[in-house]
């Protein structure tokens, strides 16, 4: 039997946060890239992407985010990214190292099919940001790499994305979700903790939410490569339980993020928790085909796994969502609570997908 779930070779679960604001965008305070580069290191996550907005500095964040001593001294791989700022929305923008995103942003109201020709040629991700929200994505998800599908430690408002996400993986496309924190704010150096923004600091931070990627090794080429592939599923904190989705077939064991034949019988699919799943929980899973809810299900206390079978209608994809009490976060003690019973969202497995479509 063919098997590529958990380690396999050099594959490894890294964290990390996909959408954060360091000083250099405007309406952040407190939050140099130093800052949040020591956050994350408390946190122990293993990658970043500082997306600051571009239109306050008319897309020039080559002369600012990235010319900062500090985002060049990281000790995480720290992808080259910046936050498209649009009238029909928000893209993150992610280089594995430095590209010319100023073209970016002087096309940003151009066709779709012309935005996409240009950062085909960059060489760059384009992913989609907040789905339904006051920015809302206005673009063709057909330029989109990614989306995200869990915006900021406050869970309610992201609902709605996932109708938004569902619709475009039933309409046949594959198309991989991650998290971002979208983190603005530091705590004040004199440590006012009943300043707006300092409850806000201790509510969303780096980290809320977290994103995982099954990636083939430790550097930025291969945790991209990992979130392109749909090898990610996203967690409330960095403390909170990881989700991994597998599916067995007659002869062979797919993961998140894979596209298998359609079998000619049943499929076992299981939902497993590990990292920092509360002992002697019982975690209630959420399984989702094809836009609808098929089935709800509980972990298992000890194992942490909760499994069922199906028969794939045609083109069908299963992902996941687990519900139960939050694991607590000290370095941001509100998230929690923001968070409410919202643990983990895995990404999906399809089965019968064309391709090339």
């Amino acid at each position: 039997m063919t098997q590529s779930n958990g380690k396999s070779g050099t594959q490894t679960w890294l964290r990390g946060d996909w959408h954060i604001h360091s000083r250099h965008s405007n309406d952040s305070s407190h939050h140099s890239v130093a800052t949040i580069l020591a956050k994350a290191q408390r946190l122990e996550l293993d990658y970043l992407a500082i997306t600051d907005h571009d239109v306050h500095v008319g897309g020039a964040v080559a002369d600012h985010t990235w010319a900062d001593p500090e985002f060049a001294a990281s000790p995480l791989p720290l992808f080259h990214g910046a936050e498209l700022t649009a009238p029909r929305g928000h893209i993150n923008i992610y280089g594995l190292d430095a590209y010319d995103h100023q073209r970016i942003f002087d096309a940003r109201n151009a066709r779709d099919w012309d935005l996409l020709a240009l950062t085909r040629s960059l060489g760059v991700h384009v992913s989609a940001n907040h789905l339904v929200t006051k920015n809302h994505f206005g673009f063709s998800f057909d330029i989109a790499h990614s989306v995200e599908i869990w915006n900021g430690a406050v869970w309610p408002r992201n609902i709605p994305g996932l109708r938004v996400w569902d619709d475009q993986l039933l309409s046949g496309r594959i198309l991989p979700a991650r998290g971002g924190s979208d983190a603005h704010h530091g705590l004040p150096p004199q440590g006012d903790i009943n300043a707006e923004r300092s409850l806000e600091a201790m509510t969303n931070a780096v980290g809320t939410p977290t994103t995982w990627v099954l990636a083939e090794g430790r550097d930025k080429r291969a945790i991209l490569a990992a979130l392109e592939a749909g090898r990610a599923s996203v967690s409330a904190n960095p403390c909170a339980p990881r989700a991994e989705f597998e599916a067995e077939t007659e002869n062979a064991l797919h993961i998140m993020g894979q596209n298998a034949p359609r079998p000619r019988g049943p499929v076992r699919l299981t939902l497993r928790l590990s990292e920092g799943r509360l002992p002697g929980v019982r975690y209630r899973v959420r399984i989702i085909k094809n836009r609808n809810e098929l089935c709800l299900l509980w972990t298992d206390p000890e194992t942490g796994l909760a499994s069922f079978t199906d028969t794939p209608d045609g083109q069908t994809y299963y992902r996941a969502e687990v519900e139960g009490p939050q694991t607590p976060c000290p370095e941001v003690p509100l998230s929690m609570t923001a968070s409410g019973h919202m643990v983990a969202l895995t990404n999906p497995i399809y089965f019968g997908y064309d391709p090339s479509f």
